[in-house]
C-alpha cells in the first residue's frame, strides 16, 4: 500500500514547508514538493493535509506499561496501559520500565507487555531493572540483558536521593552503570541508565561525582524528574552545561502542584531563556506510574496516575502559553529523544526512516491523525485500531 499526505506543512521537527509526503509500507519513502498522484488509482490512499500539520511520531521514554504504584499498600497498584491510550496520545514508541515494585513487576512481565503492544502495531523498547541497585535483570548480567535481549535498551529507573531507593552506595551505582554502558557499546545499543531522582537533598551528586571521576561520559544517563523541585531543576541546568541530558516529566496536577514544583513546559520555556541548550532535553510522561505526594515525615498524604496524555499536552502548553517554537517544543519529544536512545529510524521525518507521523490541526494543534510504522492508527482523533483488551 502506497499513502500520500498530500499539501501538509512539515515539521520534521524542523519546519520544512508545506510537502507531499509518500509513504511505502511501513517506511517514509519520500517527501516532494508536490506530486501528480494518479486519480482512481486503486493500490493509493490520499490524505488531504490541508489546515494540518505533521510532525514525528512521540516517543515517550518513559512509561509504566505493565502497571506501577504500590506505595500505599497492593490497592494502590496502578493497571497496565492499553494500546489506544497510547495512540490517541501521538505515541508511537515507547519505553517500558519498572518503578518501586521490583517485586510482583519484574522485568519478564515487563517485556511481555512490551511484545504485546508492538504486535498490536508500535514500536517498543524497555529498561531492564527498577529502583533497586544492584539491579534486578532477567538473566545473569546487566550486559547480557541488553546485549541479547532485543527489547532492553538500557537499565532503569534506578532510584537516587529518594525515601523510596535501596540507598546503594556510589560505588554500586557506578559498578551498574558501566555495565550499563559495556553492554551498549558491545550491542550497538544506548546502554543508557535512566535515574529516577527524588526530593532528598543529594539530588545529582552521584552524577557529577561520575563526571569528575570516571571516563563514563554524561550522556550515557537520563536523570528524570529533574522538574520535581526548583533545586532539582537548577542542579539539571548545572548537568546539560557539562554535556549531559535531562528529563522532565510532564504528568502533574497542576492545581496543586508540590512546592517548588515546575510544570514541564515552564521549565523548558526557563532553559531556553538561560540560553541552555535544549537539544540535551526530553519530556517523559511517566505514565501509569503512581503520583503520590508525601508529607515531611515520608506518609503518602494523596495519591494520582500518571498519564500519556499529558506528554503532548505539555508540548502544546510550550507553544500555547510560552511561544516556544513549534520546531523546539516538538525536538523534546522526538529527535532529542532518538538521539540519546540511538533510535535512528525514530525522531524525525526522513526519507528511509519509519514511516511514525502526527497529523495535527494548524489552528488547535490538536491530534487528528496518527500512523505507526505506515498504519492509520487514529483518525479524527479517534483509534481506529485497538488492543485486545480495551
Amino acid at each position: 500500500m502506497i499513502t500520500v499526505i498530500k499539501g501538509i506543512k512539515v515539521y520534521s521537527p524542523n519546519y520544512q514547508g508545506e510537502k507531499d509526503v509518500v509513504i511505502l509500507s511501513n517506511k517514509i519513502e519520500g517527501i516532494y514538493e508536490s506530486l501528480d498522484v494518479p486519480k482512481n488509482f486503486l493500490d493509493i490512499k490520499i490524505i488531504d493535509g490541508k489546515g494540518k500539520l505533521l510532525f514525528p511520531g512521540f516517543i515517550d521514554c518513559h512509561v509504566h506499561i505493565n502497571g506501577g504504584g504500590g506505595e500505599g499498600g497492593f490497592n494502590t497498584r496502578t493497571p497496565e496501559i492499553k494500546l489506544s491510550d497510547l495512540t490517541r496520545a501521538g505515541i508511537t514508541t515507547v519505553v517500558g520500565c519498572i518503578g518501586t515494585d521490583g517485586i510482583f513487576r519484574d522485568i519478564g512481565s515487563l517485556i511481555a507487555k512490551a511484545r504485546a503492544l508492538e504486535e498490536e502495531g508500535i514500536t517498543t523498547y524497555c529498561y531492564t531493572g527498577s529502583y533497586d541497585i544492584p539491579v534486578k535483570t532477567l538473566t545473569d548480567s546487566i550486559k547480557k540483558d541488553i546485549m541479547l535481549i532485543d527489547k532492553v535498551i538500557g537499565i532503569g529507573e534506578l532510584a537516587l536521593s529518594d525515601n523510596r531507593s535501596s540507598q546503594s552506595t556510589y560505588e554500586e551505582f557506578i559498578q551498574s552503570v558501566a555495565q550499563a554502558r559495556v553492554g551498549g557499546l558491545l550491542s550497538g545499543k544506548a546502554g543508557v541508565v535512566n535515574v529516577h531522582l527524588g526530593g532528598g537533598d543529594r539530588k545529582l551528586d552521584y552524577l557529577f561525582k561520575l563526571i569528575r571521576e570516571t571516563e563514563i561520559p554524561a550522556t550515557q544517563l537520563l536523570p528524570t524528574h529533574i522538574n520535581r523541585s526548583k533545586e532539582l531543576f537548577n542542579a539539571g541546568e548545572e548537568y546539560i552545561k557539562k554535556g549531559g541530558f535531562i528529563d522532565l516529566t510532564t504528568s502533574s496536577d497542576p492545581g496543586f502542584l508540590e512546592p517548588g514544583e515546575l510544570r514541564a513546559s515552564e521549565g523548558l520555556n526557563i532553559l531556553l531563556k538561560n540560553a541552555i541548550d535544549i537539544s540535551h532535553v526530553t519530556f517523559s510522561s511517566d505514565g501509569n506510574g503512581s503520583m503520590p505526594i508525601f508529607d515531611e515525615e515520608g506518609n503518602i498524604i494523596k495519591l494520582g496516575i500518571c498519564s500519556v496524555k499529558t506528554l503532548y499536552g505539555e508540548v502544546k502548553e510550550c507553544i500555547k502559553t510560552y511561544n516556544i517554537k513549534i520546531e523546539d517544543a516538538l525536538k523534546v519529544i522526538t529527535s532529542n529523544v532518538a538521539e540519546i536512545l540511538k533510535l535512528s529510524n525514530k525522531g524525525s521525518i526522513e526519507k528511509g526512516k519509519d514511516a511514525d507521523l502526527v497529523l495535527v490541526d494548524e489552528s488547535s494543534l490538536e491530534i487528528d491523525t496518527v500512523i505507526a510504522k505506515g498504519r492509520i492508527m487514529v483518525k479524527n482523533g479517534k483509534p481506529i485500531v485497538m488492543g485486545t483488551f480495551e
